[in-house]
């Protein structure tokens, strides 16, 4: 299943979520303002690391970017992906959550 998360995790609490209930072995892509979620030396930082011991975290370059974020701040072991890879991710999986 893949979950996509646009919102800041400083403005809304659905990355949270989206962690509490999804499925092991999801794909998260983090989208928009939800890309915050996968910097380093955040408080959000735990709940990714914790994520990835059972889920695939993905980031949209575009809207990394689009934001100027460098992808040297980015937590370890996130895929940075273009919209290409959005789409494939989006064939490859049978149902696509989104977490506003």
């Amino acid at each position: 299943m893949l979950h996509t998360i646009n919102k800041s995790p400083f403005e809304k609490n659905s990355l949270q979520t989206c962690l509490r209930v999804a499925p092991d072995k999801s794909n998260i892509l983090l989208i928009e303002d939800g890309v915050y979620a996968a910097l380093k030396n955040t408080d959000f930082e735990k709940n990714i690391l914790e994520g990835q011991k059972i889920h695939k975290f993905y980031v949209l370059e575009p809207d990394l970017k689009a934001r100027g974020l460098d992808i040297k701040s980015l937590i370890p072991n996130i895929d940075i992906i273009d919209y290409k890879g959005f789409v494939k991710l989006t064939v490859e999986n049978s149902r696509v959550q989104n977490w506003l």
